[in-house]
């Protein structure tokens, strides 16, 4: 008799109404695969995105939600050595062709047949998922699942978009946007961890005052100060190395206004529009870089990992729900009252 597990489903577009809590057949492990008993993941603003619409993202109803998760090996193929039965293990959430000219040259973010797990596919909020070895990672030793799961998105997104894209020095300043979402925080602890000088902004005090005990080195009230005006003040006329947001439309002006001659602005979102203003004359005039990033691939996974492990480095967790209140869990992030990662407990507790 097959054994039977939880998932989260979206059974349509709309708001919690299509997001359910299903009893469903646990996965049997496939050739190639490991079975994984998932003990935790984290939310994503991708989760009420694919709630709300998925426009553009080809998908089939009902589809498991979830990027993020961690869990430990249950199955593994005989003479597998990658991994082993028991092992911790965190979900690299992309699932990549391994054929196409990116992918060859090792650079599997931007596989042309990729597929998202949450997204293009059923994802991580289920208690169990079997899914290629070459997707699971071991979990640094000092994490909870909860705090592990984060890494699949946030910290991979914040990592490549710093150090891949940017190439982000430990003398540079660095100026990043929305300090309460998960990205944003991710690149806050990471910069500061290599040294650099990080500047913060938020529209809430109490956020800011958390933020400076996290890492960051000053903070910027968006609310109540002009950004690039005070980001000028700080830097002594000069402006920031290199600018961090994933806002769009509502604070580019500020950006490129915040960035020293020969910046670079990295970006990876548009939560509040994509269609700013380009303001050509000041791109080319002061010789700005704006560049784009999302996600990250298996390698930069694989240092990011080793990384936080080697740094001590700790995910901010805002809240940890259990899997029946999946709907609560997606209003907290909706809130925008967070200041970390909202997490989600898998497996019955105790």
């Amino acid at each position: 008799m097959q054994e039977t597990m939880k998932t989260v489903v979206i059974t349509g577009h709309g708001g919690n109404e299509v997001v359910e809590v299903r009893q469903g057949e646990r996965p049997r492990r496939r050739p190639g695969e490991a079975l994984v008993r998932l003990e935790a993941g984290t939310l994503n603003q991708v989760d009420l995105y694919m709630r709300n619409s998925g426009a553009g993202i080809t998908h089939e109803l009902p589809l498991v939600m979830g990027l993020d998760g961690a869990g430990v090996v249950e199955a593994i193929e005989e003479g597998e050595t990658r991994l082993a039965t028991g092992q911790r293990v965190v979900v690299f959430p992309n699932l990549t062709c391994g054929r196409c000219e990116f992918c060859q040259r090792g650079d599997d973010v931007l596989c042309t047949r990729m597929k998202l797990m949450g997204e293009h596919v059923d994802g991580t909020f289920a208690q169990w998922l079997s899914v290629p070895v070459e997707n699971l990672f071991p979990m640094p030793a000092h994490l909870d699942f909860v705090q592990a799961a984060a890494m699949g998105v946030n910290y991979l997104t914040a990592w490549r978009m710093l150090f891949t894209r940017a190439q982000l020095k430990p003398w540079e300043t660095v100026l990043v946007f929305g300090v309460g979402g998960g990205v944003s925080l991710a690149a806050m602890q990471l910069a500061a961890s290599i040294g650099a000088r990080v500047i913060v902004t938020s529209r809430e005090d109490e956020k800011l005052q958390r933020a400076l005990t996290l890492g960051a080195h000053e903070t910027i009230n968006g609310s109540t100060e002009e950004v690039a005006r005070r980001v000028m003040a700080l830097t002594d006329g000069r402006g920031v190395d290199v600018v961090v947001e994933n806002v769009g439309e509502a604070v580019w002006a500020s950006a490129m206004k915040s960035l020293v001659r020969g910046g670079r602005l990295v970006t990876c979102g548009a939560t509040s529009g994509d269609q700013p203003p380009a303001d050509l004359k000041r791109l080319f005039i002061r010789q700005l870089q704006i560049i784009g990033s999302t996600s990250g691939n298996a390698a930069e996974f694989r240092e990011l990992l080793a990384y936080v492990e080697r740094q001590g480095i700790t995910p901010v967790i805002d809240s940890v729900y259990p899997l029946e209140a999946i709907h609560e869990a997606l209003d907290r992030l909706e809130s925008g009252s967070r200041m970390g990662k909202v997490g989600l407990a898998l497996q019955p507790s105790g």
